[in-house]
């Protein structure tokens, strides 16, 4: 129980590093695979509790919410317990969260189990990059970066497919328990490979600093105020939306104040702001923000555009979004080895306007459009994601010192998920906006022209998001790559 990660790579040998990053690959992808299964079944759970979009959409941004503010707690959850039970006690939520929204009674209550879920979620998915840094030398570090994520991003390129057949066939309840088994199996693969230290092979401090609660209080409030004021932009009085993201900027303001007050007594923030000094991690952050809100927004824009602009069914869905995430799967590990050599500024480049790609070409498709153009044009946009989810995170951490590994994983993390929150309001409420405009609306049974060009609008907002970071990318240099070795799995 107590072993640490000198003991178990003297037990396991070399192969020790490999065991521990499938260990955390299995909980990140069940965290994962719970914030995207779920959008299969959205239209389905609106009509079983007579929701209307704008209240369905928190099932989405109620996940966002929960996993962006906890995503701030990780490094102080890995200095205070270590990696195992910070990972183990995310598990178990995430378990409760799962097994909570499949047998829950009324619409509060798989608003509560997503909640569960999102904090999960927040916590496990810095880890793996924190580990990747850790335990793999420099010219390793994209390789394994990229068999990561290929592992990743197969569990939930499989999962709408599999959704969307357990919606038609056994009805919304059924998908949130898919990740059962992969909570399961990450528990136990947590107790047999990951170490009860911390980063660095630094024993966890139970007596240590205690959280920062009134930051993340304040990042909290922060992100509620400004998915509310995205919100009531459009459907609220301009007096409450306003109020709402003044409120957010306010709450900004404060917690980067606090930050620094903390760090000027001495005291363990929650965000070390020090790591916005290295020039590669604050380019990569503001992509990390555009690119999560396109990512995120789209995430949750696509299966909506299928069922209720196009009326296919939810297994339809899941089937022609299947061929797109397998291609994503065998992207990811060759672009990963392309990392170690190859300029980050251009790999994420190429990623990005290749994803804009796909956005812009979305508007050529219509009601009589064959299948063959959403498959097409969704493959085209997973191989931009391909290129983008090794190179940034690396890109953006290498540089910085070995003790800000965490924070940095943390906070870029935690920028890419406020980033997606405010995407899956934000295209919700322009794809309200213009509909209404059209004279159309969501809750008639018949698609029309008219809301597939609202759909098609919305989409060419995500692909302006694309453009944008495209500026910030290009802008990220690869950094001096360290001669001495990477420090041992800890």
């Amino acid at each position: 129980m107590t072993a640490s990660a000198a003991l178990l790579r003297e037990r396991y040998g070399e192969r020790y590093r490999w065991l521990l990053l499938l260990s955390v690959m299995v909980g990140t992808m069940a965290s994962i695979m719970s914030s995207t299964i779920v959008n299969v079944a959205i239209p389905d759970m609106s009509h079983h509790f007579a929701l209307g979009q704008e209240r369905a959409q928190w099932v989405t941004s109620g996940f966002m919410v929960a996993t962006t503010v906890a995503m701030l707690t990780t490094p102080w959850l890995l200095s205070r317990y270590g990696y195992r039970a910070t990972y183990v006690g995310a598990m178990v939520l995430l378990l409760a969260g799962g097994i909570g929204g499949g047998v829950a009674g009324n619409f509060g209550l798989v608003l509560v189990a997503r909640v569960l879920e999102g904090l999960a979620a927040g916590v496990v998915q810095p880890i793996p990059a924190v580990i990747i840094l850790y335990a793999f030398q420099p010219h390793e570090q994209g390789r394994a970066s990229g068999i990561f994520g290929m592992g990743v991003v197969l569990a939930p390129a499989i999962g709408p497919s599999v959704g969307g057949l357990l919606v038609d066939w056994f009805g919304w309840r059924s998908i949130f328990f898919m990740v059962v088994p992969f909570c399961i199996a990450s528990i136990a693969l947590a107790f047999k490979y990951v170490p009860a230290s911390g980063p660095g092979g630094r024993a966890a401090d139970r007596a240590g600093d205690s959280l920062d609660w009134r930051g993340l209080v304040l990042g909290g409030v922060g992100t509620l105020c400004l998915l509310n004021g995205l919100v009531a932009l459009h459907s609220g009085p301009a007096i409450e939306a306003g109020a709402l993201l003044l409120a957010a900027l306010g709450a900004l303001v404060g917690f980067i104040g606090w930050q620094r007050r903390l760090q000027r007594q001495g005291r363990r923030p929650l965000m070390d702001l020090r790591i916005f000094q290295y020039r590669p991690f604050a380019m990569g952050s503001i992509v990390a923000f555009i690119y999560g809100t396109a990512l995120f927004g789209s995430t949750y824009l696509l299966p909506v555009f299928m069922q209720l602009g196009l009326q296919l069914s939810a297994s339809h869905v899941g089937t022609i979004m299947l061929p797109a995430g397998i291609v994503l799967a065998l992207t990811i590990p060759l672009v990963g080895r392309m990392a170690d050599t190859q300029p980050t500024q251009l790999l994420v480049s190429i990623g990005l306007a290749l994803l804009a790609l796909s956005f812009g070409l979305m508007v050529l498709v219509d009601l009589h459009s064959g299948l063959w153009m959403l498959v097409g044009f969704a493959v085209l946009g997973r191989i931009g994601l391909g290129f983008i989810l090794p190179s940034l995170n690396l890109g953006a951490m290498r540089p910085l010192d070995k003790p800000l590994i965490a924070q940095g994983s943390s906070a870029i993390s935690f920028v890419r998920m406020l980033g997606g929150a405010a995407g899956v309001s934000l295209c919700g409420i322009v794809l309200e906006w213009r509909i209404a405009a059209h004279g159309d609306s969501l809750q008639t049974v018949a698609s029309s022209a008219a809301r597939i060009q609202a759909f098609g609008e919305t989409f060419l907002l995500l692909t302006a998001l694309c453009l944008a970071a495209l500026l910030a990318a290009w802008q990220l240099r690869d950094p001096r790559r360290p001669v001495a070795p990477a420090a041992r799995p800890e």
